[in-house]
């Protein structure tokens, strides 16, 4: 909780004033057994009832001040905490927003949506009853005892011997449940990641029957959840009986301390009634204490789990300002027209066992079409991933326009980019609100181009109002095929220079995918990257890197590929089968890769060779 102490910067006031106010709460409450013992002793003992109208007139006023001290403290804590929560949530989602893929992959996307939500909510609440409560108790206790050597030592004594013991098992519970509650909150986690899971993989579950699996999978968690809440839970509610337990004997040395005292004459019997009222002050405020110490430790184990996220720092940094020397290396490369260049680059994901991309080497110019194909697995997805810096290379450059892509300010080099995701990803709002995220500033006149260009205009004039059509959240309300045509739109808004398309128009026909293509090409001066697993939309690429578990095993055009490279052959063959040269016994090749023709292929052959 102190690391995030930097997030109540603009309620110090209502951080200090709260508990001032509170403090002043317990005075008032304070005054009130001494207030009765004379009444008791003064009023009732001498049948004085001047002093006994004017004591309640007094305990009245004292609680009328303690119920305004009370409401300011409380206004003061509610305004401080929601204000807390208000910066730590925005600084969390700022600083989650600025972490590269890698640490993304590593927390996890459950884990962040539970701390972003439900623990930010808990540090909330418990700095809020913190604010109010965790001096209160201790004040009032500590006060007690005080007030009670006023009255009389001996019995005071103890209010001293008690209250340690007091503090003892308290903390003591408190030590060890903090532990558990972070725990608990992990398994929270768990608990998350299954929701999204089944919720968005419901469509896969129900397919292959697996309704009763993934109930029993998250039962399972949900079990080991509640049994360690009902552990913790019971560890804590150890705290009031034990808390009962010592002060209902305090309370018995006392009245018997208390009663030995007034036969003495040492003693009045209205000091016995306060100091007992001081020690019913002790229990009701210990019982709080109970209940702010569960609240507080649930809060403390979800602070640090707040605080491990914000300690996590990106591990790729940009400059703050484009560097002199870089921008003239750029210029040095426009005249040679290299767009992108891999030197030597070998990269591996954080926990990974083995390489994804190994001693990978090409270039590409300005203006060319390159195709990225290879199996499953293969490293397609990495390579354009370093060229968007998504992940930087553990081995090797590469340059952007003649410089390192570390070189460039983020700004900039994402600038240069228009990036279409494996995944179409749509946000709720209209077609319009999609399409700017690519240029907030793009006119309706570049919107229907770039619709155009992505053979979506006609998706987008069927719609009711256009490009005002309202799109579902993840554009449930469009078919695959369309989410790919408005992404592709989306990344052409922005003009780019280069245009990385990973397996973008999977969802696409034939027909489709071929006119986009062919748009594509018209784009001048765009250098475009496509992933494929289709030969047919990559065959006309002016280069085609093949990929084979993370190595360049193929470079070339088509026809070049088709005479040299066996890995780029057999995948043709494999989706081209009638294509496979006849063996001298006049039958047919037999095919390596098990593919089989389907009704499209033959013509997606003939489309292809057009």
């Amino acid at each position: 909780m102190w690391e995030l102490r930097g997030y109540l910067k603009g309620y110090t006031k209502e951080a200090v004033c709260a508990p001032l106010f509170k403090m002043l709460e317990v005075f008032f409450d304070l005054m009130v057994p001494l207030v009765v013992a004379r009444i008791i002793n003064v009023g009732v003992g001498n049948e004085n009832r001047g002093v006994i109208f004017r004591c309640v007139l007094l305990l009245v006023g004292l609680a009328l001040m303690g119920m305004v001290a009370a409401i300011t403290a409380q206004f003061f804590a509610a305004k401080a905490s929601v204000g807390f929560g208000t910066q730590l949530r925005q600084a969390l989602f700022d600083h989650i927003q600025g972490l590269s893929y890698t640490e993304l992959d590593r927390l996890g996307t459950s884990s962040l949506v539970t701390r972003l939500t439900d623990d930010v909510n808990q540090v909330q609440t418990g700095l809020n009853q913190g604010l109010r409560l965790l001096l209160r108790s201790p004040i009032v206790v500590v006060g007690s005892m005080v007030m009670a050597f006023t009255v009389n030592v001996r019995c005071a004594l103890i209010f001293a011997a008690a209250i340690p013991v007091l503090f003892i098992v308290t903390f003591g519970i408190m030590y060890f449940s903090i532990p558990l509650f972070s725990r608990a909150q992990h398994q929270l986690d768990r608990i998350t990641l299954l929701t999204r899971e089944n919720l968005t993989g419901v469509r896969v579950i129900r397919a292959f029957c697996r309704e009763r699996e993934s109930v029993e999978e998250f039962d399972e968690a949900n079990r080991r959840l509640t049994a360690l809440n009902e552990f913790v839970g019971r560890l804590s509610a150890l705290l009031n009986p034990l808390t009962f337990l010592l002060i209902n004997f305090a309370t018995i040395l006392l009245i018997r301390r208390g009663a030995i005292e007034v036969n003495l004459g040492a003693m009045q019997q209205g000091d016995v009634v306060a100091l007992y009222n001081y020690m019913a002050q002790m229990i009701i405020e210990l019982i709080k204490l109970a209940a702010l110490i569960i609240t507080l430790n649930k809060s403390l184990a979800c602070a640090d789990r707040v605080a491990e996220v914000l300690r996590v720092q990106s591990s790729m940094a940009y400059p703050e300002s484009g560097d002199k020397a870089a921008a003239a290396a750029a210029e040095a490369s426009a005249a040679a027209d290299e767009a992108v260049r891999f030197d030597h680059v070998t990269f591996t994901y954080e926990g990974a066992g083995a390489p994804s991309l190994t001693d990978i080497s090409f270039s590409a110019r300005r203006g060319e079409t390159i195709g990225i194909i290879g199996g499953t697995g293969s490293g397609k997805s990495s390579l354009v991933g370093l060229i968007a810096r998504f992940y930087d290379p553990e081995e090797g450059t590469v340059f952007v326009d003649g410089r390192d892509a570390r070189s460039y300010t983020a700004a900039d080099l994402n600038q240069k980019m228009g990036i279409v995701p494996q995944k179409a990803v749509l946000f709720r709002g209209t077609v319009r609100d999609n399409l700017r995220w690519g240029d907030e500033n793009a006119t309706d006149e570049q919107l229907w181009a770039a619709l155009e260009t992505a053979q979506a205009k006609e998706v987008v004039e069927g719609k009711e109002g256009g490009l005002d059509f309202e799109i579902e959240q993840g554009g449930r309300n469009l078919s695959g095929g369309q989410k790919q045509r408005l992404t592709i739109a989306r990344a052409l808004v922005r003009r780019p220079e280069i245009l990385l398309l990973d397996d973008s128009a999977s969802a696409l026909d034939f027909a489709t995918d071929a006119a986009l293509r062919q748009a594509l090409r018209q784009l001048k001066d765009v250098t475009t990257f496509i992933i494929s697993q289709r030969t047919s939309s990559i065959r006309s690429c002016d280069q085609i890197l093949v990929l084979g578990d993370g190595a360049l095993v193929g470079i070339g055009t088509h026809d070049e590929l088709m005479e040299s490279c066996a890995e780029y052959q057999e995948i043709y063959y494999s989706q081209f089968p009638e294509e496979r040269p006849k063996t001298p016994a006049g039958k047919a090749g037999g095919n390596k890769a098990g593919g089989k023709a389907t009704d499209n292929q033959p013509a997606a052959g003939k489309e292809a060779r057009s």
